[in-house]
């Protein structure tokens, strides 16, 4: 059996590399962050990107067992932000040089809503004079709209598979046409088609989970050739299905070592693609987003979104930041990647290198 030098050495990895270094501790685990840093320091540099976050809506027609904004939990007070108070935190990432934004919703395809998104991606465009990059979150959805939204000026989706096991995926998702798990796949493949540099991601340590899965997890998002991902451990919400299910990662410390080591993991096997710090690490440790760039990580998404409608896209319990502003969470961002010795690319658009590289090909 090879030792853990000799598994960061290969060239190639296979699924009980993958393990391996999901079970790493100790000194091992101190080696896989020390390659994955040197990764990154190698194919990204030091250099985070930002997008600002705008959870635009929390309507939802899904129902994902683990979800606090999931269509059936009544406690849940819905909302859609104005289009002006949309306008209006594109506007304060364009003035604070962000470069980029991510416009997140609850799931829905009806004919309004993609209108409606159609038209602010325009009106985002005229704001900015296309300056301003714009990466969408807004669920499952058919390649004419996909297009239409790529054409309307957003460059980026992401669209989490959550699972990519299609037995535990249909252990945490209602069983139904509208969440098929062929759904979610063929629609990963459509929003490639579409021209959209393509992110997806999953949940660490959900109920039922193995660390097996997550090894497999790795490599099918080596398979599909993601360009960008975003994920981060499961934290519970009282109000949804998943909650007080039984888990093999019992506490949420245990599912945050897990997620640096996923974090570094991806970073080890996919070199160039982008790998966002996210709110859920944040969540359990207060540094837990900037530990995550530390081990690999280099897109961080500060919330935009009115601070007033904040409390309500929970998806999980224990949300940080939900009674701040836009402003509160900028005073901090230079201090926080300076106590890790990273800087910040304002005013750039921090596609995927990956993606890049792919498209010169």
């Amino acid at each position: 059996m090879s030792n853990f030098k000799d598994i960061l050495s290969k060239e190639s990895l296979n699924k009980q590399d993958i393990i391996a270094m999901l079970n790493a501790e100790g000194d091992d685990k101190t080696l896989l962050f020390k390659k994955s840093r040197e990764i990154t320091d190698e194919q990204i540099g030091n250099k985070v990107h930002l997008r600002g976050l705008i959870e635009y809506s929390n309507v939802c027609v899904k129902d994902c067992f683990y979800c606090g904004i999931r269509k059936s939990n009544k406690k849940q007070d819905r909302y859609n932000i104005s289009d002006k108070e949309v306008l209006e935190s594109a506007i304060y990432a364009l003035e604070n040089k962000y470069g980029s934004i991510v416009i997140q919703a609850g799931e829905r395809s009806d004919k309004a809503f993609i209108s409606k998104i159609t038209s602010l991606l325009k009106e985002i465009h005229k704001i900015g004079n296309g300056t301003l990059g714009i990466t969408l979150s807004l669920g499952e959805q058919t390649l004419e709209t996909y297009k239409e939204w790529f054409n309307a000026g957003a460059h980026r989706y992401l669209l989490r598979i959550e699972s990519s096991n299609k037995e535990l995926y249909t252990k945490i998702h209602p069983n139904n046409t509208l969440h098929s798990f062929e759904n979610r796949l063929e629609s990963l493949q459509t929003i490639r088609k579409a021209g959209f540099q393509l992110g997806t991601g999953v949940m660490i340590g959900l109920p039922h989970q193995t660390i097996e899965n997550l090894a497999d997890d790795i490599l099918f998002l080596k398979a599909i050739d993601v360009d960008m991902l975003g994920m981060g451990p499961y934290i519970e919400h009282a109000d949804t299905p998943l909650f007080g299910a039984e888990n093999l990662f019992k506490t949420r410390q245990e599912r945050l070592a897990l997620a640096f080591k996923m974090v570094a993991s991806l970073r080890i096997l996919m070199k160039d693609i982008n790998i966002a710090a996210t709110t859920a690490l944040q969540a359990i440790d207060p540094l837990g987003r900037e530990k995550a760039i530390k081990y690999g990580a280099n897109i961080l998404m500060p919330n935009i979104t009115p601070g007033s409608f904040r409390n309500n896209y929970k998806l999980y319990e224990d949300k940080p930041c939900t009674d701040e502003n836009p402003i509160d969470c900028n005073t901090c961002i230079d201090v926080r990647m300076s106590m890790i010795g990273s800087t910040v690319g304002y005013n750039e658009w921090g596609d995927s290198k990956h993606f890049t590289k792919q498209k010169q090909l």
